[in-house]
């Protein structure tokens, strides 16, 4: 199951979402975020379906990677459409068992949300996995340029953010490894009741914090030791150059929020 998390890992190519320049991607996913929550009927999942399917081809990353790796979310997304099912008492009844009753509205609202959440984890994932740490770190600090007028660290909490995607992966692996060295010696994960599960997570948590702590140190070492000092007089090797796919891509996301703005109910 920890492997097959995917968010945080970067895939190599060259398709055109990967070409695409960091800045254009993370503004795209910060406009994308926020204009899925205009979507509110099946016409307006539609358009945004379409858009997110075609950043899914366009990035040539393979379905079947996709797919494995939407597993470990899936049991959010489950759980979102029951709940909108049962707990949502609009329009016509279509079923009913004793207490249990799905009606209409709740159908509908459970399959929109569950699709809202989709495309949400399906935009932000294509963002790590066609973009690599250090051009998400370019990015990021390129966005928050203005703001070092305000004497904010910026090229210092766009390292941070980075670390912090590049880790991901890192730690899931480092957390599957804990919980196959725990099993073989006896713990339970899987079975009994809920409070002895719970007390198994704490020799997994244990040396989790501690490998996490470790690995943090050996970083700042390592960074330290190449001169590492912020990024006061720092250069590039690599510049970012801004193309006409990536104005595309923004005007296709803008004409979209135009659609969903107009046919709102």
């Amino acid at each position: 199951m920890m492997n097959s998390i995917i968010i945080g890992k970067y895939v190599p190519g060259h398709s055109v979402v990967h070409r695409m320049d960091p800045r254009a991607k993370l503004l795209l996913v910060f406009a994308y975020v926020l204009i899925v929550f205009l979507a509110n009927n099946p016409i307006g999942y539609a358009f945004l379906g379409v858009y997110t399917l075609m950043i899914v081809a366009m990035s040539k990353v393979p379905v079947s990677f996709i797919l494995r790796g939407l597993k470990p979310v899936m049991f959010i997304i489950i759980i979102t459409f029951l709940l909108h099912i049962f707990m949502t008492k609009e329009g016509p009844l279509l079923f009913e068992w004793g207490w249990l009753s799905v009606y209409k509205g709740g159908l509908i609202q459970g399959v929109l949300i569950s699709l809202r959440f989709l495309f949400l984890i399906l935009i932000t994932t294509m963002l790590t996995l066609t973009t690599t740490p250090i051009e998400v770190t370019d990015g990021m600090e390129s966005l928050l340029n203005p703001f070092k007028k305000l004497k904010l660290p910026v090229h210092e909490l766009a390292l941070m953010m980075s670390i912090s995607l590049r880790f991901i992966p890192t730690l899931m692996e480092e957390t599957d490894k804990i919980i196959k060295a725990q099993t073989a010696r006896g713990v339970d994960f899987s079975s009994g009741p809920v409070t002895d599960r719970l007390k198994a997570v704490v020799p997994l948590l244990v040396p989790l914090f501690i490998g996490s702590f470790k690995r943090a140190e050996e970083l700042a070492i390592a960074m330290e030791a190449r001169g590492y000092k912020g990024g006061e007089g720092r250069t590039k090797y690599r510049q970012l150059k801004w193309g006409s796919i990536d104005t595309i891509m923004l005007l296709l996301l803008l004409a979209v929020a135009v659609v969903l703005v107009l046919i709102r109910t």
